[in-house]
């Protein structure tokens, strides 16, 4: 016998509404194009590895990836200003800002939401791990308040905590750019010193971005300046 063909119709949630309004509104203001990035994650898997327990002995909290793309991405967002910038399209201004406020997207029960991490310039590494933390168990309870998801300079979004290899993220309006983070498989690459093939962690990183403020230029140097410090993670200690 034949399956059955049913359908069901269901009413879209305002939360579910409100997203689609936000990602169609940006496809029609933005002009966005992403470029990528490929990173070794192998120092900062390494240092994690070896500071995983001190870390949380000390500051209760487990210690994951994000925090250190966060602060690589408020440093090089400090370095080239335009991506932390936005367009005010009544006044056909571009307004810059000396604060960094990074929206981290989190799954919740009906739908992603992106919290924000407000003046990361000035977080730590503990600090922004125990912010996400506190976020993902509010928005898994549905407790998460507008005001915490309100405004935002620049938002990075993990794809890669699904399985995603690649993917070309939307930008959070009015925000100028948004980071995609994917999953970290093991690739053959080429040893620049050695010339030797070696099996390496490596992870895409994609940067779509409003062309009408940030240059090509800017946008790969951005993403560029990530991937360097995730490469070399003292950087982020000594400010480079």
């Amino acid at each position: 016998a034949a399956g059955g063909r049913a359908e069901t119709r269901v009413k879209m949630n305002r939360m579910r509404q409100r997203i689609a309004e936000r990602l169609k509104s940006a496809q029609n203001t933005a002009a966005m194009l992403t470029t990528f990035q490929e990173v070794d994650m192998g120092a900062i898997i390494d240092m994690r590895k070896k500071y995983k327990d001190d870390f949380e002995k000390k500051h209760g909290i487990k210690l994951g990836f994000m925090s250190a793309f966060v602060k690589a991405a408020t440093a090089s967002l400090q370095e080239i200003p335009a991506v932390n910038a936005y367009i005010d399209d009544a006044a056909k201004e571009i307004v810059y800002r000396e604060y960094v406020d990074i929206s981290v997207a989190v799954s919740s029960p009906t739908g992603l939401v992106v919290p924000v991490l407000r003046n990361c310039e000035g977080m730590s590494f503990a600090d922004v791990e125990s912010t996400i933390a506190m976020y993902g168990q509010k928005a898994k309870a549905g407790q998460l308040a507008l005001e915490e998801m309100a405004g935002g300079t620049f938002t990075i979004s993990n794809g890669g905590v699904f399985g995603s290899l690649m993917g070309t993220p939307i930008i959070n309006p009015p925000q100028s750019a948004i980071l995609g983070m994917h999953a970290t498989k093991l690739r053959p690459v080429v040893n620049p010193k050695t010339g030797q093939v070696e099996a390496r962690p490596m992870m895409y990183l994609a940067l779509t971005y409003d062309h009408r403020l940030i240059d090509g230029r800017e946008a790969v140097t951005f993403l560029k300046s990530i991937a360097n410090k995730i490469e070399d993670p003292q950087r982020l200690i000594l400010g480079l």
